[in-house]
């Protein structure tokens, strides 16, 4: 997977066979919404996110029950783990126990002597440890300090905990500041950068629903990302986890970080379209949900002016009335029928895809 761009320098840590930081693609992660008790469930869940391209999975771990569980998913799936913990310790402990990759734990919910216990059990078995910190889980003498959970709190907050873990011997750390509030987050991962080498992971906390979350991420994780801060990602959606697996990779690909899957150009329609424009890219995106070669496919409505406006695709429909015209790089290679024009691209997309491989 192709990646460009000049991207801040940090230590490289493991999840697994998954490396972060240090010149390494940017990550694309996600969170199951299952019961973490639910293994059939949870399984399925995580499998559908790994055939769309999601490379680390995090699970919510709030009682005894799910982390028992864990070895059993782990051993079901081939995502590395992520293991979420908010305030017990001794689920840390049980989560590293049954062999996640990693745990994300607030230090500030958990006393001195309870972190070092953890960090000795991760450094035992290699496991990495992401502190998160949050408007939620700010210290109270943080947030009285400051007045509210503020940038420059969050950060305070996450490189004191970090200090202490790294004064303990474990450096395998990355860290995230998340806020519902944009400017506060970039804000925040900004002054982290100048702070520290740990990988940071960026996401966009409490977002909401499909459209404003992606519009939140893309504005938050897009700046940071394009001044070369942030690590791994995720976009947080009210909802199916599977939705955020392609907004995450469209950021990353209208970036240029991270060439992966197809990229749709679809014309935004006008008074000559006489072809259901955003009816066919919506058809080819869903045919298209698990394709990981990096391809432009443009949707235009226009005979006349469409394999010229997308002469950059690498392959393309434009339609007229009941017609369309195949182009390969602004070049017209066949005449379709409207109720041919989707089933013959799709072919010709994967056509392209084997192709590559075979020159590979």
């Amino acid at each position: 997977m192709d990646e460009v761009g000049c991207r801040r320098k940090t230590r490289r840590i493991h999840l697994g066979s998954v490396p972060i930081g240090d010149g390494a693609p940017v990550v694309v992660q996600s969170m199951t919404n299952t019961e973490t008790r639910d293994v059939e469930k949870t399984v399925n869940q995580i499998r559908r996110l790994a055939r769309i391209g999601c490379e680390v999975v995090r699970v919510a771990v709030k009682d005894k029950e799910a982390a028992h569980v864990l070895s059993r998913i782990r051993e079901k799936i081939s995502l590395p783990l992520v293991a979420d913990i908010h305030f017990d310790y001794r689920l840390a402990l049980m989560a590293i126990e049954q062999g996640v990759e990693g745990i994300r734990i607030n230090p500030g919910n958990m006393s001195g002597s309870r972190i070092r216990e953890v960090v000795r059990a991760a450094q035992e078995r290699g496991t990495v440890i992401r502190v998160g910190v949050n408007a939620g889980s700010l210290e109270k003498s943080i947030w009285v300090r400051y007045g509210g959970p503020c940038a420059r709190a969050l950060v305070e907050s996450a490189l004191s905990h970090v200090k202490r873990i790294e004064d303990m011997g474990w450096t395998q750390l990355k860290i995230s500041v998340k806020s519902s509030h944009v400017p506060t987050m970039i804000e925040a991962y900004r002054m982290l950068a100048d702070a520290t080498d740990c990988p940071l992971h960026l996401g966009v906390t409490e977002a909401g629903t499909l459209l404003n979350a992606t519009v939140k991420s893309a504005v938050g994780m897009g700046i940071l990302l394009h001044e070369g801060i942030g690590d791994t990602i995720r976009v947080s959606i009210t909802g199916d986890p599977t939705q955020e697996i392609p907004v995450a990779f469209g950021i990353l690909r209208t970036l240029g970080l991270r060439l992966v899957g197809p990229e749709i150009v679809a014309c935004p329609t006008c008074g000559r379209c006489e072809i259901d424009v955003a009816g066919l890219a919506r058809k080819v995106e869903k045919r298209l949900l698990d394709f990981k070669t990096h391809l432009k496919i443009a949707i235009m409505g226009c005979v006349v002016n469409g394999p010229g406006e997308a002469k950059e695709a690498d392959i393309g429909i434009a339609g007229g009335k009941g017609r369309g015209l195949l182009f390969k790089r602004g070049k017209v290679i066949g005449k379709l029928k409207e109720e041919e024009m989707l089933e013959r691209l799709i072919r010709e997309v994967y056509a392209m895809e084997k192709e590559r491989e075979e020159k590979k």
